[in-house]
């Protein structure tokens, strides 16, 4: 018997699926929204290369989640740089295996 392949690549790749989901589950917008802008995001990055629902597919996808937030005034791209900028400064002082923690 072989073991079942993941749904995703990548763990970051489930995390923000999982965040997108319960963001909309939590009455942050709609989903019907978050489709038309998704879609929107993959046409036009799917103008220059297909995409193939790896790093190139979820990456659009964060950055819809990030423009929607913005626009809907729930995270300014300036504090959203900020968080990335902190958390690879974490992933990148932290020794190989240690788990990985924001400064507070």
């Amino acid at each position: 018997m072989t073991a079942p392949e993941p749904v995703f690549t990548h763990p970051w790749h489930g995390q923000v699926f999982a965040l997108t989901v319960h963001l909309n589950e939590a009455g942050y917008f709609a989903w019907p929204d978050w489709a038309t802008r998704f879609s929107q995001t993959l046409a036009t990055h799917g103008l220059a290369k297909e995409l193939d629902g790896g790093d190139d597919y979820f990456t659009a996808w964060l950055e819809t989640l990030e423009t929607l937030l913005a626009d809907l005034g729930q995270a300014a791209p300036a504090d959203v740089e900020q968080m990335r900028a902190a958390w690879e400064s974490a992933y990148l002082t932290t020794p190989h295996g240690d788990p990985v923690h924001l400064k507070t």
